[in-house]
């Protein structure tokens, strides 16, 4: 009877244990992604890699200059459209004020400054090598270096181009799509997660 009396008690506590993984696994699944990635931008040390809003068409026309944008692939009207919607998004979510930096491609700027999260500065490492693929390695180095130089206090937003994304995260992210990375403490980075941003 001992034994029968033990072995009810193992079995009671196994499907005790049981149990509480599986509450604890529903709980975790009744949080959407995005949810727990918009989360951890409340802590120091992330950065957000936006890729610019809808931009119909792919790479540059001939005869793209970069100081005019009537020469370059720009935002639609429903590219404006969804940069607005990111721009709500991080309002509802508690971002008020980034530290915003962005491609100098006019469709860069423009998300930048639509999602009005402070002032927009231009910065060379995150343009797009899309043309010059050659200069990916040596491009995406300088940019974890110069990652590595700033703040970790402060919230970084880089809105830029899929092939910088890619080669920095490994994440190939549609228009308007976000890449949440932590910053690791020996300087290198990991992938958060994804904020996904529908096409109007």
């Amino acid at each position: 009877m001992r034994h029968r009396s033990g072995l009810f008690s193992q079995t009671v506590i196994w499907l005790g244990m049981m149990l509480a993984t599986l509450l604890l696994s529903l709980a975790a699944k009744e949080v959407p992604a995005d949810e727990a990635v918009w989360r951890s931008l409340a802590k120091p040390g992330h950065l957000v890699l936006l890729r610019h809003a809808l931009a119909p068409g792919t790479g540059d026309p001939a005869g793209f200059q970069l100081d005019d944008c009537a020469t370059q692939r720009n935002l639609s009207a429903g590219g404006r459209e969804q940069a607005r919607r990111i721009a709500e998004q991080f309002r509802q979510h508690g971002v008020d004020s980034a530290t915003v930096y962005s491609s100098q491609w006019c469709r860069c700027l423009e998300t930048a400054q639509l999602l009005g999260l402070g002032q927009v500065t231009p910065l060379p490492s995150i343009n797009s090598f899309f043309r010059n693929p050659e200069r990916r390695p040596e491009q995406t180095r300088e940019l974890r270096q110069w990652v590595t130089r700033q703040p970790r206090s402060a919230l970084l937003v880089l809105v830029t181009h899929q092939v910088n994304i890619t080669a920095l995260s490994g994440v190939f992210p549609a228009s308007g799509e976000m890449v949440v990375m932590r910053r690791l403490p020996e300087g290198g980075l990991e992938v958060v997660g994804r904020i996904g941003n529908d096409s109007p």
